[in-house]
């Protein structure tokens, strides 16, 4: 009898990131630091709905930066990732929008994103295959600039 509501409550939950801003999260959360080494964030579980079939898409998110003497509250990147995914998405532009977003309010010398994640339009419908898994990443500055720093990165959180 109640399934429409909960499904309605459920999509507004679901899609809760179009009624949230980057500024409001950060809530001034970032700190004067002379730190200038990688920080990494990684892990971070994600979950989204497809905007091409409204299905769910879900995996692991890993997040670093170079410091430019400004660091970030650590519950800020999860909470950015999670702002990103509440809304309808393709997995390509959520990478893309938390490495901006990050990018924007550090201004670091480098920030990096690698999203894997499993679909559930591949897995239920269409080709029917369980085990793929989409990885995306985006490289700015340092991380895309000098090889070793990827790598550096990229060892880090376990991605070849």
């Amino acid at each position: 009898m109640k399934t429409p509501l909960r499904a309605a409550k459920a999509m507004e939950f679901l899609t809760s990131g179009y009624h949230q801003n980057v500024d409001e999260i950060l809530n001034a959360a970032i700190f004067e630091e002379d730190y200038d080494e990688m920080v990494i964030v990684k892990e971070i579980e994600f979950y989204s709905l497809c905007e091409h079939h409204i299905l769910p898409f879900w995996g692991k998110c890993h997040v670093g930066y170079l410091p430019r003497n400004q660091i970030i509250g650590l519950s800020k990147i999860p909470r950015i990732v999670d702002m990103f995914s509440r809304r309808l998405q393709v997995q390509e532009r959520l990478t893309r929008e938390i490495a901006e977003a990050l990018e924007t309010a550090l201004d670091p010398r480098g920030v990096a994103v690698v999203m894997e994640g499993q679909h559930l339009c591949m897995m239920a419908r269409g080709v029917e295959k369980q085990a793929p898994r989409m990885t995306t990443n985006v490289m700015r500055g340092a991380f895309r600039e000098d090889s070793s720093t990827r790598a550096e990165f990229l060892r880090c959180v376990q991605i070849s």
